[in-house]
């Protein structure tokens, strides 16, 4: 498996040596941000750089070009404003799910208030219940179903920060302090990650009441 922190240095040495001081902010999520990672996990950074412009773009992906496990690397880069400008129900998730290496997202704190990470929890299970039935009906797609049940264990996290006033990080850890109806939906994701078999119909079923409660 992959070091990490050996890569995630010939990571950053790249990008000062591309972007030197516009830099803002460079930060690690996903599983190996969470120190779950496998060797299938993708390494998922995160770039803020000072501003972004089109040919900023081009020149970070030709830069990504340059390092090892190139087909490994998927992520998010952003100008600063952009960010800061974001929707903060969306925020909510983006900052405690990353992990800097390089300056602090502290700045978006004072927009994660308690009516974003509400609408977190209400627009995420609005969007698992939508994908849910027209995987039901159209799809009938186990992969589409483990995503979603990806997708719901954000919401989880959310639903337990909102309660307890503390984010849980890794979804194993949810198990012990969420409701039982969220324990459920956390089980089976945590199932279908490590290759556990597909029970579309009942899982399906599952996952489309949970979220119709939620909404």
């Amino acid at each position: 498996m992959i070091d990490v922190k050996i890569w995630m240095d010939k990571f950053l040495l790249k990008l000062d040596e591309t972007f030197g001081e516009r830099v803002w902010f460079a930060g690690l999520q996903g599983s190996y941000g969470r120190g779950e990672a496998t060797e299938k996990s993708d390494i998922d950074t995160v770039v803020i750089l000072d501003e972004l412009s089109a040919s900023d773009i081009k020149i970070y992906n030709d830069m990504l070009d340059t390092l090892p496990e190139r087909e490994l690397i998927c992520g998010f880069i952003s100008g600063k404003n952009e960010i800061l400008n974001w929707e903060p129900s969306e925020l909510f998730q983006f900052y405690y799910d990353t992990k800097p290496v390089k300056g602090s997202l502290d700045e978006l704190l004072e927009k994660i208030d308690d009516s974003a990470v509400e609408k977190a929890i209400k627009s995420g299970a609005c969007n698992i219940y939508h994908g849910c039935v027209h995987n039901m009906i159209y799809e009938k797609d186990e992969e589409i179903l483990k995503a979603l049940y990806k997708s719901a264990s954000f919401v989880v996290q959310a639903i337990c920060f909102k309660e307890t006033g503390k984010y849980v990080t890794r979804q194993k850890d949810l198990l012990e302090v969420v409701a039982d109806e969220e324990k459920i939906i956390v089980e089976t994701f945590l199932n279908l990650k490590s290759g556990g078999a597909v029970d579309f119909k009942r899982m399906s079923e599952n996952l489309f009441e949970w979220s119709k409660k939620r909404i």
